[in-house]
């Protein structure tokens, strides 16, 4: 249910805002934490000897209840009440204290290590499903995106390739799709985690730029402040992602995936293909097609009963009406310009996107009256959507900073409070989706953009990090409420709020 506050748990009063309980020696909220241990009664076992206990039943448990962290309401009891079992009635209608003595707490059943260790294991998969749950929820429901997941038809397709595209030779046209990285500035914690994001809004804050890339190795001569190095315009900063999409004669009922900097490349045929994710380097290229709606995710569940080939999807995707044949076949190609893998620039988010928004184009999603041009907001926001649905499909993971790199610019990027009528409205306190708002003008000078072109380096030092265990560590101390991390993510907010005054 929607988070409103309370005692328990949460940092948050009834109307939504930051309790008012703090640290006297610390200036930030300091959370309520809860125990499960410590709202648990075990079972009690009861020795058959009738000397023991006064009650008319030999062997019995105590109540076992969990008390609401929200409210003190009891979650789940038996028909002993545990506050009350202290004292009970006699059949002669006298009195009698039942309070176990110590024979009885020494037969108190605790779990046992492997058990506490497997429980500890389980709930905290059910804790995670439960959130990726809940982001696939809202992806979901985003306006744009309902009727990739109904779909269960191939001839339901409603999407056509753009005229335009179409061979008029041995291959049409290229679209090229050409895509900064983000840089971020300050992420506050990394409070751009889809779940932190969603239910604690006004901390999730990020001031991100996106950025083209002059890519050079050791050795090869300094950069001029102009981009240059020196006598060549070779090195000037370029957006470091792009995606090539094309119809072909080549392979008629295919689609066929190219990685040029990963040197990968797989020519699929069938539906299912498509949906494994992990047959080969390129699930990223895969999820971003399905992400598109090229390939709905509704057809997903169809493959496992019947493996349906891919000439079959491509053919109603035909402009022409009632053409049941499938000349062409599909080539998608990406290229990474020479960013080594765990950047921390966020290239598989913003590959995505540039996936997705290059098939928006293709397929006619976009509004633009030509293939070419910038995205309009709620364009862009339909693709950040779908990048977070291709993240959780492809395995890459993220936040939903790291699409900044679809919006131009410096820009502040901030969760929002749901309300109704969204789609995440009566589940989390936050939307999926933040709010972007470019700094320009007062707020960002020119001069400030331009001297920021001119002092920046990004120097790479050789290491390399998965992003995933990062990102569960950050979303478990914040689950448990874990006061150091707390005080720290305040401290983070702070700092961007001194950025923002910078800037000026």
């Amino acid at each position: 249910g929607q988070h409103d506050g309370g005692d328990g748990g949460n940092a948050f009063d009834k109307d939504g805002g930051i309790n008012k309980d703090k640290d006297p020696n610390n200036d930030h909220v300091v959370p309520h934490r809860t125990s499960l241990i410590s709202n648990l009664t075990f079972p009690l076992y009861q020795h058959m000897d009738s000397n023991i206990s006064n009650t008319s039943s030999s062997f019995r448990y105590s109540s076992v209840s969990f008390l609401s962290a929200l409210e003190g309401e009891e979650f789940l009891g038996s028909s002993a009440n545990s506050r009350n079992s202290s004292s009970g009635t006699t059949a002669e209608g006298t009195t009698a204290n039942t309070e176990p003595n110590m024979e009885q707490q020494s037969l108190l059943l605790l779990p046992s290590d492997a058990t506490s260790s497997a429980l500890a294991k389980a709930y905290r998969s059910l804790a995670f499903q439960t959130l990726a749950d809940q982001v696939k929820s809202s992806v979901r429901s985003h306006p744009g995106n309902e009727w990739m997941f109904l779909l269960e038809k191939v001839e339901e397709q409603p999407l056509r390739w753009a005229e335009e595209l179409l061979p008029k030779k041995k291959c049409g046209p290229i679209l090229l799709e050409r895509t900064p990285v983000r840089m971020d500035l300050s992420h506050s914690c990394w409070s751009d985690i889809f779940f932190l994001g969603m239910d604690y809004p006004e901390a999730a804050r990020v001031i991100n730029c996106s950025v083209d890339l002059a890519v050079q190795r050791s050795g090869e001569g300094s950069i001029n402040n102009d981009g240059g190095n020196g006598n060549s315009d070779a090195c000037r900063p370029i957006p470091p992602i792009e995606c090539r999409l094309q119809l072909t004669t080549a392979n008629p009922g295919t689609i066929k995936l190219t990685s040029v900097d990963l040197k990968s490349s797989v020519l699929l045929t069938h539906v299912s293909q498509v949906f494994n994710y992990g047959a080969d380097y390129l699930g990223l290229l895969k999820a971003g097609l399905v992400a598109a709606g090229i390939v709905p995710l509704g057809l997903e569940k169809i493959c496992a009963t019947e493996d349906i080939p891919l000439k079959d999807l491509l053919s109603v995707m035909m402009p022409t009406a009632g053409d049941n044949t499938c000349p062409y076949g599909l080539e998608l190609t990406t290229n990474v310009h020479d960013i080594p893998k765990g950047s921390r620039l966020a290239v598989s988010t913003n590959l995505l996107g540039s996936i997705i928004a290059v098939s928006m184009r293709a397929t006619r999603q976009t509004s633009s009256a030509s293939l070419a041009g910038g995205l309009l907001e709620p364009e862009r926001r339909l693709v950040a959507a779908r990048a977070i649905l291709g993240e959780w499909l492809g395995g890459s993971g993220g936040g939903w900073q790291d699409s900044g790199g679809l919006w131009p610019g410096l820009k502040l990027i901030h969760g929002v409070t749901s309300q109704k009528g969204d789609p995440e409205w009566g589940v989390s306190r936050g939307r999926l989706l933040p709010k972007h708002e470019l700094l320009r003008g007062e707020d960002a000078p020119v001069e400030l953009l331009e001297k920021l072109e001119r002092s920046l380096v990004l120097v790479h030092g050789g290491m390399a990090q998965n992003v995933g265990p990062i990102l569960e560590m950050v979303t478990e101390k914040y689950l448990l409420r874990e006061e150091e991390e707390w005080h720290a993510r305040h401290r983070a907010m702070e700092i961007l709020d001194d950025l923002l005054v910078a800037f000026k």
